[in-house]
């Protein structure tokens, strides 16, 4: 929980907008966005979005990401996170489309970075979609990555150099290793461009009435590595807050437009309630919980045993 006074500090630096973020965008000062990170409507039909052909539904973020582009900081980031978009049972990669958009503007990509689920609906006519992906562009080459935040213990850390001027002292960095070497599970990720981090569904203990949620967790790698305290942060897209929350958690001032009203009650609902303690987070780095098997829904029923 953080320190009251801090809190306050840190709130009177939040901005939660409702409105159309195409037309919201165009207020927002020149160079004085640090970090976009959102996950857009995927043109799916969820409730909060109306479902266009795929063409006109691209052709609207040509201008937005135009506008972005003047908006965000030299040093500056997006982290765009998409999944498919599907018609007629054929899958359209959005991240393809998007990197077109993104790049015809001036943007730079630095990963494509794979996020990986354990869960999600089944599909029946092709492989069930267990991945979105983040598209992490840069504004310039001159771009902020803070990588001592993000270090991995070393595998070795009594290493020592054999020969040189360090012969004989540690060969490695006392904060760990850079995370593009390997990590397990959380570890790993940044290595593989795979980011094993479950998906907000039922049993998760952020789960709110959005249909599409942020886990605070993905958020927070980003800002981590993305930003510097103090750094804006922007989120398009707020729906319920996760990246405002991921925000506060790490000293950063924070942007967010939402179309829907409600969804930004239960944005402001959330952040007072990291305020006092009270809302439940998943921890970064918490690994992935694997079934032992002794748990009963994680066995063979008696009636497939013989199939």
């Amino acid at each position: 929980m953080p320190n009251d006074q801090l809190f306050k500090n840190q709130l009177n630096s939040y901005d939660f907008q409702i409105g159309n973020t195409f037309e919201l965008i165009d207020k927002v000062a020149d160079s004085s966005i640090d970090l976009t990170i959102t996950s857009p409507p995927y043109n799916i039909g969820k409730v909060y979005e109306k479902r266009k052909e795929l063409a006109k539904y691209l052709s609207d973020y040509e201008g937005f990401a135009k506008s972005l582009f003047k908006k965000t900081s030299d040093k500056g980031h997006v982290c765009w996170e998409v999944g498919n978009y599907i018609e007629n049972g054929e899958v359209y990669p959005l991240d393809i489309f998007f990197y077109d958009i993104f790049k015809d503007v001036g943007f730079k990509l630095r990963n494509r970075i794979v996020w990986h689920f354990e869960h999600g609906l089944h599909a029946s006519k092709r492989l069930s979609g267990r991945y979105e992906t983040i598209l992490w562009f840069s504004k310039s080459d001159n771009y902020d990555f803070n990588l001592d935040p993000i270090r991995v213990p070393s595998k070795y850390p009594g290493k020592r150099s054999w020969k040189g001027a360090n012969k004989g002292k540690p060969s490695g960095n006392p904060l760990g290793k850079n995370p593009s070497d390997f990590w397990r599970i959380i570890e790993e990720d940044w290595e593989n461009e795979i980011w094993n981090i479950p998906n907000v569904k039922a049993n998760h203990p952020e789960k709110t009435i959005h249909p599409c949620q942020f886990p605070i967790e993905l958020v927070q790698r980003c800002i981590l590595a993305l930003t510097n305290e103090n750094d804006l942060v922007f989120d398009p897209f707020l729906g319920v807050g996760s990246s405002a929350i991921a925000s506060l958690m790490h000293n950063r001032r924070f942007l967010g437009f939402e179309l829907n009203a409600e969804y930004v009650e239960i944005a402001k609902k959330r952040v007072l309630s990291y305020a006092n303690g009270s809302l439940k987070i998943r921890p970064l780095g918490k690994p992935v919980f694997q079934p032992t098997g002794r748990e009963k829904v994680s066995q063979v029923p008696e009636e497939w045993k013989n199939i």
